[in-house]
């Protein structure tokens, strides 16, 4: 994982709206890919972070599902943006993602070899952190604390792990309130931002991954 860019980041939501974030009695929609790109080169209302080389990245369709297709070829890089949600009116977290192709020996568990092809970060406006990731080898449940510089927490949790669900489009329901009260122990502040990751620069490998739907829900 990269995350030298979080802590600037989580700074910027204190003085920017969100602008393009879909609100509903029972959903805020973070991420509908169906408009495709703006005239920036990026998802509107996203902003993409470069860690080390060039973001390889596009929105297409497959069937129904517009998606956002990340490449990663020794790379990490990322797509950003702010919220202002209330984990407590709308806890749970919805998304679908696909893997297609895993940096090998990917593992967040060596420093060495911290690489995913697919991570949902949710940035709380404490500067706590919950990563939600797709792992080489680490096993699914499996929770890392990660390293990071000294003004971020983050907590990486395996939500799926190695190639037995590659190539499917997956649904993924998590509840940040309580993951947030498990992981941390405290109530859990507002959420300041989601970011949607693809590294691979540790191994020197590839990876690819899709992203759709990204919605926060209150039940």
């Amino acid at each position: 994982m990269a995350f030298s860019c979080l802590f600037r980041l989580l700074l910027s939501f204190v003085f920017f709206s969100c602008v393009g974030l879909a609100w509903a009695a029972h959903r805020v929609v973070v991420a509908d890919f169906s408009r495709g790109m703006d005239k920036n080169g990026a998802p509107s209302g996203w902003e993409v972070k470069e860690k080390a080389g060039k973001a390889d990245f596009t929105v297409v369709q497959e069937e129904e599902v517009h998606a956002l297709r990340l490449r990663s070829e020794g790379t990490s890089f990322s797509l950003q943006r702010p919220v202002d949600i209330d984990p407590r009116h709308f806890p749970l977290l919805s998304w679908k993602w696909k893997v297609t192709k895993l940096p090998m020996g990917g593992d967040v568990r060596k420093s060495n070899a911290d690489d995913q092809a697919a991570q949902l970060f949710v940035a709380f406006s404490n500067s706590n952190v919950i990563a939600y990731i797709w792992d080489t080898n680490a096993p699914r449940g499996v929770v890392e604390d990660t390293r990071l510089p000294p003004f971020l927490t983050i907590k990486a949790v395996v939500v799926r792990s190695g190639y037995s669900e590659a190539g499917k489009w997956l649904t993924e329901n998590r509840n940040t309130y309580q993951d947030y009260l498990d992981l941390y122990r405290e109530e859990p502040p507002k959420v300041a931002g989601v970011r949607i990751q693809i590294n691979s620069q540790h191994t020197d490998t590839s990876g690819e991954s899709y992203f759709a739907d990204v919605v926060f829900k209150n039940q």
